[in-house]
């Protein structure tokens, strides 16, 4: 399994030290034939327009929505989940409009009204999960076909799946939880095991 890290800004470095210490091969992507071989991306936090520029500049963008298209799973942390929603409320700018929903950036206000939250995450587990919210978005409306996997007690949106692409808005990546990591690369396992089924049908064995 080789789950990619966009890393062109942001805290790239963490997710890869997470997906490492899961057992799996996490080479950083800046580059667009660097996504050819992945099972899986991630895209970090950051700054989003930064981010989108550098995307754009590196001609990543439309090899990106090609690996959604191609149920690739793609998994965005804050700035991430930015660039992954549909459209931004509060600032106009171009995104991959990969998910069915609105986001807020910024939402709760600069660096300094950072703060730190116990979620219920069920498809995590029983345990709350520690989140650290750092410049957050929120997710301000869902379409049809958006799963919720968890509100702040408000019932602000902070997290949200459609299908194999995944979305929240605090930071697993600096915590010591791999709770959320794992969740994600079950996801990019069940794709591979869909694919190895559809191989085994077609072909009656599996290819290398």
């Amino acid at each position: 399994m080789r789950v990619g890290v966009l890393a062109l800004q942001g805290t790239f470095i963490e997710h890869i030290d997470m997906l490492q210490q899961l057992g799996v091969e996490a080479p950083p992507v800046r580059l667009p034939n660097e996504l050819n071989t992945l099972d899986g991306l991630i895209i970090p936090g950051g700054e989003s327009t930064t981010m989108l520029r550098l995307m754009e500049n590196f001609g990543l963008i439309q090899r990106i929505r090609e690996m959604a298209r191609d149920d690739v799973p793609i998994w965005g942390i804050c700035a991430g989940m930015v660039l992954l929603c549909r459209s931004v409320s509060n600032y106009e700018m171009e995104t991959l409009d990969l998910m069915r929903a609105e986001v807020r950036r910024n939402a709760f206000g600069s660096q300094i009204d950072s703060f730190e939250a116990d979620l219920e995450i069920p498809v995590v587990g029983r345990e709350p999960f520690h989140a650290i919210f750092i410049r957050a978005p929120i997710i301000e409306q869902v379409e049809p076909g958006i799963e919720t996997l968890s509100c702040l007690p408000d019932g602000t949106i902070v997290a949200i799946r459609q299908n194999r692409l995944l979305a929240c808005a605090f930071h697993p990546e600096f915590t010591d939880d791999l709770r959320f990591h794992s969740y994600f690369l079950n996801m990019v396992s069940q794709r591979l095991s869909h694919n190895h089924g559809d191989e085994v049908l077609r072909g009656g064995q599996l290819t290398p």
